[in-house]
């Protein structure tokens, strides 16, 4: 089957690479000279699956609030006409729940988990190497209030089967004997030994040569202008170069994903004959026939 994959960050060329290997004939087309070169060139590079939690949850309404009122606020929400915008806001606001937060952070640890492992099969199979370090993760809290409010959290750590301690001022000073001179400050921490890191950017040009070595080609340099339809079906990719067209069609954009697929997302358009899967949100799933998208 011949895929065109758009984006060459780490989502793309990973699932180029396992198309590849798979035995697809896969092209990747991204407008930069190389892989990795956008959002996944500066990713933090952190494998937390136990860490992995909806933004939507009990409080954080309130919490909403109190950002958007201070002067250096975390959180901007740009006020404008647009359902889409409105839609997410109601969405969200709905899964504010304590019963929604523990069935969405379930879901959310265990596809997390299960990437983690791929992760490490993948190192293991291909002796990939991107500075990773396998030595866990440590959470730290100022107060008791903070700790105690982890209880819901460790209660889904416990029922997915995810590794965690909970540690007093000594046992995070062992851990981390970094901490010494500062474990005041901190009455008790949370530790995710299974957590890893690592240079996402060295991953994901690695990985690139080993796909390329599978037989991908990869377009750099190369605009993407949009997307060419018939009925509920892509039927080509336009660029800067060209049309170009293939049985399945993976977009793989980041944030920019939105809004090369938001006229395909109405009435007639790919919903109709398929759902179009966001990668963000697991809780999504459709059929994917010829022509159909995939989005990540």
């Amino acid at each position: 089957m011949r895929v065109i994959v758009l984006g060459s960050g780490v989502i793309g060329t990973s699932v180029a690479y396992y198309l590849a290997r798979s035995g697809h004939d896969v092209t990747v087309i991204d407008r930069q000279p190389g892989p990795a070169l956008e959002t996944s060139y500066a990713n933090a590079g952190e494998v937390s699956p136990g860490y992995s939690a909806p933004w939507a949850g009990p409080g954080v309404p309130m919490k909403a609030i109190k950002w958007l009122l201070m002067q250096h606020s975390p959180l901007v929400v740009k006020p404008m006409l647009d359902a889409a915008l409105w839609r997410f806001c109601l969405q969200m606001l709905a899964n504010c729940n304590a019963e929604a937060y523990e069935v969405n952070k379930s879901r959310m640890v265990r596809l997390a988990e299960y990437s983690r492992d791929c992760l490490r099969e993948l190192r293991d199979e291909t002796g990939i190497r991107y500075d990773e370090r396998t030595r866990g993760t440590l959470q730290l809290f100022r107060t008791q209030k903070q700790l105690d409010g982890v209880a819901k959290d460790i209660e889904v750590l416990k029922s997915s089967g995810v590794p965690f301690e909970v540690l007093d001022r000594k046992g995070f000073v062992e851990v981390e004997p970094g901490l010494a001179e500062t474990q005041h400050k901190f009455v008790g921490a949370l530790r995710l030994p299974g957590d890893e890191t690592g240079d996402c950017f060295k991953f994901t040009q690695s990985l690139a040569k080993m796909a390329e070595a599978l037989g991908v080609r990869f377009r750099f340099g190369v605009a993407i202008e949009g997307l060419e339809q018939a009925g509920s079906r892509i039927t080509g990719v336009r660029t800067a170069e060209g049309l170009l067209t293939a049985d399945q069609y993976v977009v793989a954009l980041g944030s920019y994903s939105t809004a090369l697929l938001a006229r395909f997302l109405g009435k007639g358009g790919l919903a109709a004959g398929g759902e179009v899967k966001d990668g963000g949100n697991p809780t999504v799933s459709g059929r994917f026939g010829p022509g159909q998208v995939v989005k990540y």
